[in-house]
């Protein structure tokens, strides 16, 4: 069942991702439209403003997030007030010994719109999606169809590797096992591999394809780990020269509108046959936009069962030694970095209800004296590049609530080492830190990472990568020109 979900109205969007086009092998996308900003600062205009060239009739935006275990969707409106949502887990479906990932996929976009309540189909004018990133699906060129099974997010390609390294920048992107290049490269030197009649999609275009129907077409956030630099609006020319590179989508920007949605899907569905379909993003960048952090030095801390961090950032960085680099946000840069340490460490420790009860009980204003680097196993990427890290978690105190305070501590320590390193890297310092995760809901960490950030922390409102999506959804809307 889906549960409509009242909210406030967001104040603030994401300002306007400039439009970008590549012209591909298969898609090309007319005039270059109007750069539109995603401000909502004024909410009363804007809504005035699409009165005047729509009518009054309600517009709505779904934004669909497909994430490791399951996918969802998010109903708003142009105020970002959330009309519906619903999620599904992934079912489970085998091809041989190994998962069938893409039946699964496709039956639950098919199942998510279907249930979406039939009153506010109608006024669906704009559908986006995203994925997760690096997930990597090669189709034919002609029929969409999968020539292999998909490479996964977490799938390495160690093979390739060595190959992708000799050809790419020193501490590129790609040079890392699961990049999506590496899963190119990899799937390229198979035996056997129907390589003439090939593309590659990532897992976010080939459910949008589902949708719209044309093949070939990205955004240049899924398409950063295959070696496109969305700095110049290009694929670089180390990429191009190799003899895979037919296989390489078009890029646009994400949220772009690419096509209405396909007539048999509006006319099965109840969806109006003006609804476009625009490009999507990655699960994290989506989940990044929903804490609506829209100005540089802002950054959201994802406290799940790992620690990850993003920053907004005037300038660029890039090094894969720490599993750093940068997606584009219009003019200004999304850098990342993500640590062992986390929530998988204290499930391992204690139990929800414990961690509850102790967390209570710590004084968040007291430094704890107490020095841990909290990993589930050995092995540490970020902030501290050191495969062979081993974990920290000794002396334990007597006292539970001690020994939970100070791997909170050191836990927020990891984080302020973290911000400290995207600095020195080049990045534009942190200035206030949403949260986002599991960990958000716990106050008292909360209050020792101010203390330890020296900064203002706090939850952000929105962090459903589908409520992210959505917000693309509206983009695509305001500069729709189809």
């Amino acid at each position: 069942m889906v549960g409509a979900v009242s909210v406030n109205p967001a104040s603030t969007i994401l300002s306007s991702l400039t439009y970008s086009r590549k012209l591909g092998n298969r898609f090309f996308l007319g005039n270059k439209p109007r750069t539109v900003s995603m401000s909502l600062k004024n909410e009363n205009r804007n809504k005035k403003q699409l009165e005047v060239s729509t009518g009054a009739a309600e517009r709505l935006y779904l934004g669909l997030d497909f994430g490791t275990s399951g996918a969802r969707f998010a109903i708003i409106d142009i105020g970002g007030t959330i009309q519906a949502e619903a999620k599904r887990p992934y079912p489970l479906y085998l091809n041989g010994e190994s998962h069938d990932w893409v039946r699964s996929w496709k039956e639950t976009l098919f199942s998510l719109l279907e249930d979406i309540p039939l009153n506010l189909r109608k006024d669906i004018v704009s559908i986006s999606i995203d994925g997760t990133s690096a997930t990597t699906i090669i189709v034919d060129s002609d029929t969409g169809e999968p020539l292999w099974r998909p490479l996964l997010y977490n799938e390495s390609c160690p093979d390739a590797l060595p190959a992708v390294k000799s050809i790419a920048p020193p501490n590129h992107t790609v040079c890392s096992a699961s990049s999506t290049l590496c899963k190119l490269v990899s799937w390229w030197n198979r035996d056997g591999s129907n390589k003439k009649s090939a593309l590659l999609l990532h897992q976010a275009d080939w459910l949008l394809w589902l949708l719209h129907g044309k093949l070939g077409v990205s955004d240049y956030n899924n398409a950063l780990k295959v070696g496109y630099d969305p700095e110049v609006d290009s694929y670089p020319s180390w990429l191009v020269s190799q003899p895979y590179s037919h296989l390489l989508p078009s890029i646009l920007a994400p949220g772009t509108p690419i096509a209405c949605l396909k007539e048999e899907l509006s006319n099965k569905f109840g969806f109006q046959k003006e609804c476009v379909v625009c490009t999507g993003t990655t699960d994290s960048i989506a989940a990044f936009l929903a804490a609506r952090a829209t100005q540089p030095g802002k950054a959201v801390t994802s406290l799940g069962s790992t620690l990850a961090i993003k920053l907004l950032s005037n300038t660029r960085i890039e090094d894969s030694r720490f599993g750093v680099y940068s997606h584009r946000l219009d003019d200004k840069w999304l850098v990342g970095g993500a640590s062992n340490t986390g929530g998988v460490v204290l499930r391992q420790l204690f139990t929800d209800d414990q961690l509850e009860k102790l967390s209570e009980q710590i004084n968040p204003s007291q430094i704890s004296s107490l020095d841990y680097y909290p990993l589930p196993k050995a092995g540490e990427r970020f902030p501290v590049a050191d495969p062979d890290l081993v974990p920290r978690l000794l002396p334990r105190p007597e006292n539970d609530v001690e020994y939970l305070h100070g791997i909170l501590e050191s836990i927020a320590r990891i984080e302020a080492k973290g911000y400290g390193l995207l600095k020195d890297l080049g990045a534009t310092a942190v200035d206030q830190v949403f949260t986002a995760g599991g960990g958000a809901k716990n106050e008292k960490w909360t209050k020792i990472r101010e203390r330890v950030l020296g900064l203002h922390v706090s939850r952000a409102n929105q962090t459903e990568a589908a409520y992210g999506t959505a917000l693309l959804a509206i983009k695509g809307d305001q500069q729709n020109i189809l």
